[in-house]
């Protein structure tokens, strides 16, 4: 039988960080990246914008070279995992093969959500996840004149920026009353609203999609809840992503809005963890009053917390002298045209924000607080707050309300407090 060291399901950033992690943190055994997709590791977030205006090609939006994994000794199996025999500690493959483990790391990820109405396989209809999605969808955009994006989160207005800049008609639709409803406070929504707008961008909010009409077996248009059809000679779809827990649940390990694990990113089984989008961890940024269990579907996240786990399994302890649980601060990004938001912290709905700076300079943050207290800070073109907000939100932030909004305060004086 082949050695059993450890195994990671999921060469995405996360899994693929776990392995550079694990060598750099000192592992000397077998290690195995497990993923279906072919090819080399590679970076997400470019899919969308810089990879999608073909900007950078596939060996800049690779995570590193070839012989990286020859040099690290990292085994790239390209496969799909079908199944965890738990007892003998194996992962079973699709094609028939079994992967022993000493421990098995997931990072499976997520996929994306599906659009539920009829007409969702007409051809010219896309989801945007994989570099063969962004191929797909970057041949479309050379044939096609009017875009319509289904959903105004992250990934469909970063695409809807890339097709205006590229002179197509763009309708963005939206259930919603607000873009980027579940990521930001309502006064950088109503910023992005009015960016996009001004690009010539037709947003359409509280605009359910109920059908999408086709002719010849293709899309032509998309159907809302106030019953327009709107014109499209093609269709992106961003809804949302679903994670991908099917394997951590058919092996009998909890699964609650994702992967359970603990703070150190261990399940209920002590040979198996897991990391990145799939994954429910305690985080104590999510709520004042301790630990809450969270889902983030974050690069920087997934990153993070392979890092943390590579060091609690290689044995680098904290200065306790115990295993170091998991607790770096959330982070996230998104480039939409010539537009950089940055996000710290985990704001909730209802957490008061205070304007620092003018949207009308298009550079200005929104600070996030909660009885008081910061919970998140929303940047747009400037990287200073954000960077400032996450050594705060690291330690227990001082910054009041009244601070936040006065210019004149020097926010990095809190720093030496």
């Amino acid at each position: 039988m082949s050695e059993a060291g450890i195994v990671i399901v999921g060469a995405g950033q996360g899994g693929f960080q776990a392995a550079a992690s694990l060598r750099d943190s000192g592992y000397q055994g077998r290690l195995v990246l497990v993923g279906d997709e072919p090819g080399l590791p590679y970076q997400r977030p470019p899919l969308s914008k810089a990879y999608m205006k073909g900007e950078a090609g596939i060996e800049q939006i690779e995570l590193r070279a070839g012989a990286f994994y020859a040099d690290h000794r990292i085994e790239l199996v390209n496969a799909r995992a079908a199944a965890i025999d738990r007892a003998g500690q194996r992962l079973l493959l699709g094609r028939g093969e079994a992967l022993p483990y000493a421990h098995l790391i997931l990072a499976t990820g997520a996929r994306n959500r599906p659009l539920p109405v009829p007409g969702h396989d007409l051809a010219g209809v896309f989801y945007l996840r994989t570099r063969a999605d962004a191929d797909a969808l970057r041949g479309r955009l050379d044939e096609a004149r009017r875009v319509v994006v289904i959903g105004a989160g992250f990934i469909g207005l970063e695409f809807a920026a890339v097709a205006r800049a590229l002179g197509h008609e763009v309708t963005v639709l939206e259930g919603a009353s607000r873009v980027l409803a579940r990521a930001v406070s309502p006064e950088m929504s109503a910023f992005f609203a009015d960016a996009h707008a001004a690009m010539g961008t037709r947003l359409r909010l509280g605009a359910g999609v109920i059908g999408l009409q086709g002719r010849d077996g293709h899309v032509t248009g998309v159907e809302t809840t106030d019953g327009a059809v709107h014109p499209a000679d093609f269709v992106l779809v961003g809804i949302g992503v679903v994670p991908n827990v099917e394997l951590a649940a058919k092996a009998g390990l909890e699964v609650a809005n994702g992967i359970v694990v603990d703070a150190h990113l261990a399940t209920a089984d002590p040979a198996i963890s897991a990391l990145g989008d799939a994954v429910a961890y305690p985080s104590r940024f999510a709520a004042k009053d301790g630990p809450v269990m969270v889902r983030l579907e974050s690069v920087q996240n997934a990153a993070d917390q392979a890092r943390s786990l590579a060091h609690r399994l290689t044995g680098k302890l904290s200065p306790t002298g115990e295993p170091a649980p998991f607790d770096a601060v959330p982070w996230f990004w998104s480039d939409q045209a010539d537009l950089k938001l940055q996000m710290v912290g985990l704001a909730g709905a209802t957490d008061a924000a205070v304007l620092r700076g003018d949207p009308a300079s298009r550079r200005f943050s929104v600070f996030r607080f909660r009885d008081g207290v910061l919970t998140a800070i929303e940047s747009v073109n400037r990287g200073a707050d954000h960077m400032l907000g996450r050594r705060l939100l690291a330690g227990t932030p001082a910054l009041t309300p009244a601070q936040a909004g006065d210019e004149g305060f020097e926010l990095k004086s809190l720093l030496a407090r």
